[in-house]
């Protein structure tokens, strides 16, 4: 989700981003759990850098850590540096094997995994998945089933946005179902316009238009992008800014309602609305901008937990 928090720098606009796979990154506990057990296995539910770095920080805490790999990934470097790996999605393309939810929770179980980390991308804000943990018995790293399904849907995510007094860019209300709802979505709000995955991020399904000539390309890519990467094609419009800065700001939070902010992050260079390279701190950030971004990170985390 884009919201606006406004002040600009020449032509450059300022947007947070949120991402529920950075809220609330601690083990999530079903309300049956009452007591305290400690973490001696993790799962990550997904593939490269991102699974390196937790298998890692896991050794140093001297928890055991499992892979996952799709078949194309039997070489990956991934299911080397983990104590334990397990083939997943027999037969399945790869990023479709890395989405499959019941083989995952299936080598969970089998293999008395205590936890699931998600990663980034893929499974990472699907609320589906933090349910299916929570049923098997599985610790979900991360927020509650309810919390990721808000955030996870973009339109519900904006919502709670507007509910918690931060600014957004004009967008629709809800997934658009057809090609003539953002024909008159950009006769209203003229272009350019974006086209974005309703329940996935990380670039993934996400097309900008500039004229009617484009929009029926452009609207049937992104949904086949969003469909493929996140097995839901749902899509919204908004309003695109042109060059902006993207800044986000890292948020923690925990099981009994509280949090913080870890400051901000630039994420302004980017290729196909993916990043690139992430500056922490953001230079040249007024510090009055900085503390609204901060504060609004934190009250609209705040308001997905009521």
């Amino acid at each position: 989700m884009l919201v606006h928090l406004g002040g600009s720098r020449g032509k450059m606009g300022i947007l947070l981003i949120r991402r529920v796979g950075l809220f609330c990154r601690s083990a999530h506990l079903s309300p049956q759990s009452l007591e305290y057990r400690p973490i001696k296995k993790v799962m990550v539910a997904n593939r490269g850098e991102i699974a390196i770095r937790v298998f890692r920080a896991c050794t140093e805490l001297g928890i055991r850590t499992v892979a996952i790999y799709s078949e194309q990934d039997t070489g990956q470097m991934h299911r080397q540096k983990a104590d334990e790996a397990y083939l997943i999605g027999r037969g399945l393309p790869p990023v479709a094997a890395y989405l499959h939810i019941p083989d995952i929770i299936k080598v969970a179980k089998e293999n008395n995994v205590d936890a699931i980390h998600p990663g980034y991308g893929f499974l990472s804000e699907r609320a589906d998945f933090a349910q299916a943990c929570a049923e098997a018995g599985v610790r979900f790293i991360g927020p509650s089933p309810e919390v990721v399904r808000k955030m996870g849907d973009k339109v519900e995510a904006r919502a709670l946005a507007i509910q918690a007094g931060v600014p957004v860019v004009s967008g629709t209300d809800a997934p658009i179902s057809s090609l003539q709802e953002a024909h008159e979505f950009a006769k209203t709000h003229d272009f350019p316009i974006i086209f974005k995955a309703a329940y996935g991020g990380g670039g993934r399904g996400m097309r900008v238009v500039r004229d009617y000539e484009e929009l029926e390309e452009n609207y049937q890519r992104a949904y086949s992008e969003a469909l493929a990467a996140f097995g839901n094609g749902a899509l919204f419009v908004e309003k695109f800014i042109e060059k902006p800065r993207h800044i986000e700001v890292q948020i923690l939070g925990d099981k009994y309602g509280n949090v913080i902010h870890l400051y901000e992050r630039d994420c302004s260079i980017q290729r196909r609305h993916q990043k690139v390279v992430e500056i922490a701190p953001a230079a040249q950030l007024d510090s009055r901008l900085r503390d609204r971004l901060t504060s609004d990170a934190v009250n609209l985390a705040k308001q997905v937990q009521h």
